[in-house]
């Protein structure tokens, strides 16, 4: 026999709260983890030979190198060895506990990097001219301050510490069209200096927002 529908919802009611728990915790064990100084972990030849990929020509067309380097939780500390492979054009380093990211400022061939889950609490990084798309995801980044890339069209940074999106600037990011923002705890748009952006994505969990908690929703921004 079908359970009655208030025992149902109950029910429902009660595996969503054990699931939420479950996450909490999950969630707490992760922090705990975070917070400890992780043992040092430098990128290896190894790690090198395992995640380069993708041969191309190189900027001048005269020869050929590796263009994308992955490496994806290897509890990596130090990336030094990536500031010589010059002509990287893609880079994902998620998952990992990397604090600095100085050793991609020589990589001035970069377009994409993703560098999720890792423990930087800045996005700053040397100006690169060519870097297209970033995504900063699951960090502890604090604000925008040296993301100055003139090329940037997209930009990540869900699950981080921002409380503010003053220092975004036209002057730097005249090229950003896509911001992803949900997951901090911004309650105003007051200060974004940006007019090309075309997407921004926000999580809505205060009430000054005036829509359903963690309502996540995009505003589109291009004018009419």
């Amino acid at each position: 026999a079908r359970p009655a529908p208030a025992a149902w919802r109950t029910r429902r009611r009660r595996k969503r709260g054990e699931k939420e728990e479950e996450e909490e915790k999950e969630e707490d064990e992760e922090k705990e983890k975070e917070d400890e100084e992780p043992p040092p972990c430098p990128l290896t030849e190894e790690h090198l030979k395992e995640g380069l990929s993708l041969l191309s020509k190189t900027g001048n067309g005269l020869a050929h190198a590796y263009v994308k380097f992955e490496a994806k939780d290897k509890g990596l500390t130090d990336i030094s060895l990536l500031e010589h492979f010059i002509h990287l054009r893609y880079v994902d380093l998620s998952k990992n506990k990397l604090k600095d990211l100085a050793p991609l400022s020589s990589l001035t061939q970069l377009l994409w990097l993703k560098v999720d889950r890792n423990l930087l609490t800045s996005a700053s990084m040397q100006e690169l001219p060519y870097l297209q798309v970033i995504s900063f995801d699951r960090n502890h980044i604090v604000d925008f301050e040296g993301i100055t890339h003139p090329l940037l069209a997209n930009l990540s940074l869900k699950e981080n510490k921002i409380e503010t999106v003053l220092g975004l600037s036209h002057d730097h990011l005249f090229s950003l069209q896509v911001l992803e923002l949900r997951g901090n705890k911004i309650n105003t748009t007051a200060g974004l200096g940006v007019s090309k952006l075309k997407k921004l994505y926000l999580v809505r969990d205060q009430p000054a927002w005036g829509v359903g908690q963690s309502c996540c929703r995009s505003q589109h921004l291009q004018p009419r």
